[in-house]
């Protein structure tokens, strides 16, 4: 590479779903680099990689840190889908991420100056945790702190990026909304470690919540 090039920019997402519309738009290609499964690409010139980590801190970040043991990297960006803790912030809408708070420690991490970074969209900050928070008590103290949004990831992958010393940014747009009854811990366990659906426990599900159909389905949109 030459020294004048832009390093190689990584895309990771927790969900194939989230990965599919890069892969699409960038025509990247699937590929094993260092026993490690990825899809690889340009964009602008530039080298990238995309990568699906699994859903959760520990997935997320061991995922990454596959990555970056098989390939150097000078961006890592953060994409796909998050819940906002409201009820107004239209489905679609990009965070502008001030800092991402990681709920088991308290620890916050911003991005650095300089790295890719949504244009516009609503600022604030995000909570990641390992755990669904739908609760009002828990919720309102969020919305103290700044929060508004809730992801599973992005804390941890800021983590292993800083210890690393790789920039790091987030490209996350609201699909949810941790207020509106949609998602809860039964919903929540009808998806695998990937976002894939586990139909062992969807079609049970279903089978017993027909009056839930509405509301999966604006979930699924979403």
């Amino acid at each position: 590479m030459s020294t004048s090039e832009p390093g190689r920019l990584a895309f990771v997402c927790a969900m194939p779903m989230e990965l599919s519309p890069l892969t699409r738009q960038l025509g990247l290609e699937p590929t094993r680099v260092g026993g490690v499964e990825v899809r690889t690409g340009r964009l602008g010139g530039r080298e990238v990689v995309g990568i699906v980590t699994g859903m959760g801190p520990v997935l997320a970040a061991a995922g990454l840190e596959r990555l970056l043991d098989a390939l150097p990297v000078e961006d890592v960006v953060v994409v796909g889908i998050t819940g906002a803790l409201d009820d107004e912030t239209p489905i679609g809408t990009l965070i502008r991420l001030e800092a991402v708070i990681d709920g088991a420690t308290g620890t916050e991490y911003r991005p650095a100056p300089g790295a890719p970074a949504p244009p516009e969209g609503k600022a604030g900050k995000m909570w990641t945790s390992g755990e669904l928070t739908t609760g009002p008590a828990a919720l309102a103290r969020l919305r103290e702190q700044g929060v508004v949004a809730l992801d599973m990831e992005t804390a941890a992958l800021a983590a292993t990026c800083e210890r690393r010393g790789i920039r790091w940014s987030v490209f996350r747009a609201i699909s949810d909304r941790a207020t509106d009854g949609s998602l809860d811990e039964e919903v929540f366990g009808l998806s695998k470690a990937d976002g894939s659906p586990n139909w062992g426990k969807v079609i049970p599900f279903v089978l017993s919540h027909p009056g839930r159909l509405p509301a999966m389905a604006r979930l699924a949109r979403g």
